[in-house]
């Protein structure tokens, strides 16, 4: 019987899997956690949006903060207690401000996760946008 694509590379042993993945989930997050959070969860953490401040101003997700990538220096971070774990994202899979931004945190010895999907993600999930320059917060109806 011929092997399909998909199993002619053999899969990885459960134990290696199992390290894999819980690398991965060290280093991201996604919109779905970050938006259960946001609504009434647990906030233990800043989400940065790393874009610039027109970008930001058009549309982000709410509850974040304005940081682009460029403008964080230890001097800045110095708002937020050393241990402070940071959630960022940009607009997308196509960009990569959220990668420059979690680099640039973690050489400042920064704890970071990245969201992804970024903007586009968010969209995809369905939730909704703030405006403006400022942070705003997402705020879920308790009509059903």
């Amino acid at each position: 019987m011929p092997t399909s694509s998909v199993a002619a590379i053999p899969a990885a042993a459960p134990s290696k899997a199992a390290e894999h993945f819980a690398s991965r989930l060290a280093f991201e997050t996604d919109c779905a956690d970050v938006h259960e959070s946001l609504s009434g969860g647990t906030v233990d953490f800043v989400l940065v949006d790393a874009r610039g401040p027109h970008a930001y101003a058009r549309s982000h997700v709410p509850g974040a903060l304005n940081l682009p990538h460029r403008e964080m220096t230890a001097e800045r971070m110095a708002a937020w207690p050393e241990k402070t774990l940071f959630v960022v994202y940009c607009a997308g899979p196509h960009c990569n401000g959220a990668d420059r931004a979690a680099l640039k945190l973690s050489l400042l010895g920064r704890p970071v996760k990245l969201m992804l999907g970024g903007m586009t993600g968010w969209a995809d999930e369905g939730f909704p946008f703030a405006q403006g320059s400022e942070p705003g917060s997402l705020t879920v109806s308790s009509a059903a």
